[in-house]
């Protein structure tokens, strides 16, 4: 039996090393799934509940294996539930190639049924590399330039393949006119050297600091122990972008955490007054956190040209692998004798989550969510993957959780999208069978998607040999993060018609599919349900009521955000006296002895 073109579709990812394709079927990709029927399941075709938590999973499955991820749906609808994951991974700059059908070529143009046009609908979110395949000769070469070019760009890619073309033989491309052939699959990353002259003045400027901050991002991973070496020989904090949480142990002295709205005080502290800022891998756009314009010296470290010297007003910007760029300047560095600056930065940080821990203590109704996620940090395995959803959750993720060891963690950084958590989790499996996961998710998101996902995670919990994947629902009833917004930003009080969610036991629901279900409702009995989720033989939802009046009061709340919160109290906010006193027992933790006001 020849080869078909769908056939060579998963020989060729076979080749490329990919394991799994994330997807949904559908006619318009007929072709190809009984490709996959005939390959064995070779790779493997998982099937999500939805489209967008395919693309989610795949993403997930990139962000944690460093790997290409694939997707693939049918025409039509399919291809348009794909977007909001391939955005996801366009702005967090994560390889996933997605794969779609389209309706038969003599039906194009003839406003056929599930006919979109498709090259306008991807035209943006995958412009790295789009194209519609039309002759099976063409092939070979757009599947592996789609994958070579996610790599390289670190962008999601697109192949629209028309279902008829799907079966027919596959002809590889002639040695002729206007015929492109391609290479073995096979791609290894460049180290890219930075300009030697510009790393000697990016050194002098380093070296004539007495205050230096360092940011890293996510761009920043691979060069862990550089940054590290270089911090201690300029007496530097370390910040940390919420892309890059887990790029340096939170059991570092002067790594400071988080910064921006989702921040600590000792980053904002250390970026306030530092008199010289270095920039590893991070393209974090708040400007406003950072150094005020004119106060600090910078130097910028990325891999990408097009996206350096863009959120500050660096003087010296060098286009480099991060290790290699900080392997090029330790010899060339020389910190301050002074070692006060490096000092007070770890008595902050040091103070810092005293206080943390000090407001994840707090009384609440009927579960302080800080503490959730505080009495997860003391009970992580060394080795797990945690991810974290989009609203208020990513608030105490960003406070609350510490990285050690080999913790893994990412959200929805850029995009900022709902939903991502437990499709990313769910990706971190099939990269990573062999370790725990984490998905912290609010009730919204949960109730958005979230739910259905537990069906994915219960059909193939039994190919990872670590069964451990644990979703944490953070469950409030109320679009938390949305309600924050309109008081604080302006002076609204909730609205609960488009505030407040139905109410539904996730535990429950989890016991009905197959899953470990676990209920809490007063703080004595979230440690205990922690130790038993992550000891459990299956994956497990925690399901934690927690109250959704505890703030999440940003580093250097100004005095603005607080008449707007108040406004929203005077103007009948449904909680109101719940909420003044939640809000005022979290930030008097931040002025009790101990803590420099």
């Amino acid at each position: 039996m020849a080869e078909s073109v769908g056939d060579h579709i998963l020989r060729r990812l076979r080749e490329w090393g990919v394991e799994q394709v994330f997807g949904y079927p559908g006619d318009g990709i007929n072709g190809i799934i009984a490709a996959f029927g005939r390959a064995g399941d070779r790779p493997r075709f998982i099937q999500a509940r939805h489209e967008e938590m395919a693309a989610f999973e795949a993403v997930g499955y990139a962000k944690f294996s460093g790997r290409v991820g694939v997707c693939t749906a049918t025409s039509g609808p399919g291809a348009i539930h794909l977007l909001n994951g391939l955005y996801d991974a366009k702005l967090d700059h994560v390889p996933v190639v997605a794969i779609v059908g389209q309706t038969e070529r003599s039906a194009m143009g003839g406003a056929y049924q599930q006919e979109v046009d498709l090259q306008a609908l991807f035209k943006d979110v995958a412009s790295d590399y789009l194209v519609e395949v039309n002759v099976p000769e063409q092939l070979p070469n757009a599947l592996d330039r789609a994958i070579r070019t996610a790599l390289t760009r670190r962008a999601p890619t697109a192949l629209i393949i028309p279902s008829d073309l799907q079966t027919e033989d596959h002809t590889p491309p002639a040695h002729a006119f206007k015929q492109v052939p391609s290479s073995p699959p096979g791609l290894v990353a460049p180290r890219l050297v930075p300009d030697e002259a510009e790393v000697l003045r990016a050194a002098e400027v380093l070296n004539a600091g007495q205050r230096v901050a360092i940011l890293v991002g996510q761009g920043a991973r691979g060069a862990a122990a550089e940054v590290e070496q270089v911090a201690d020989i300029l007496g530097a904090g370390v910040a940390k972008a919420l892309l890059g949480k887990d790029v340096l142990s939170d059991d570092l002295p002067f790594v400071t955490g988080a910064i921006g709205l989702l921040g600590t005080r000792p980053s904002y502290e250390l970026m306030r007054d530092c008199d010289t800022l270095l920039i590893v891998g991070s393209n974090f756009p708040y400007s406003q956190f950072l150094p005020e314009f004119g106060k600090a010296r910078a130097v910028h470290i990325d891999i990408d040209g097009a996206m350096i010297g863009m959120r500050y007003p660096t003087e010296v910007n060098l286009v480099g692998d991060a290790r290699t760029s900080l392997q090029a300047l330790l010899p060339l560095l020389s910190g301050p004798t002074d070692r006060a600056w490096r000092e007070k930065i770890e008595e902050n940080v040091a103070r810092w989550w005293r206080t943390m821990e000090r407001q994840a203590m707090l009384d609440a109704k009927p579960v302080n969510p800080m503490r959730i996620v505080w009495e997860l940090s003391e009970r992580l395995p060394l080795n797990a993957i945690v991810a974290a959803d989009s609203g208020s959750v990513a608030n105490w993720y960003a406070r609350h959780l510490r990285v050690r060891g080999d913790v893994r963690a990412s959200l929805s950084g850029t995009l900022a999208t709902m939903g991502p958590a437990v499709p990313y989790a769910i990706g971190a499996k099939f990269a990573h069978p062999d370790r725990p996961a984490i998905a912290l998710t609010g009730d919204g998101a949960m109730q958005m998607n979230g739910m259905a996902e537990l069906l994915t995670v219960a059909r193939y919990a039994d190919r990872w040999s670590d069964p451990r994947l644990v979703v944490c629902v953070l469950h409030n009833n109320d679009l938390n993060q949305v309600t924050w917004e309109l008081r604080a930003m302006g002076g609204a009080p909730k609205f609960e018609e488009s505030q407040t969610l139905p109410e539904v036991s996730y535990a429950d629901f989890a016991r009905g599919v197959g899953l470990e279900g676990i209920t809490v409702t007063s703080p004595e009995e979230l440690g205990p349900a922690w130790d038993r989720a992550l000891a459990a033989d299956r994956p497990a939802v925690l399901d934690v009521h927690c109250d959704p009046e505890v703030p999440p009061i940003p580093p250097h709340a100004t005095f603005e955000q607080a008449e707007s919160v108040v406004q929203a109290v005077l103007k009948g906010d449904p909680d109101a006296v719940h909420l003044v006193v939640q809000g005022a027992k979290t930030k008097l933790q931040e002025m009790l002895p101990g803590r420099r006001t």
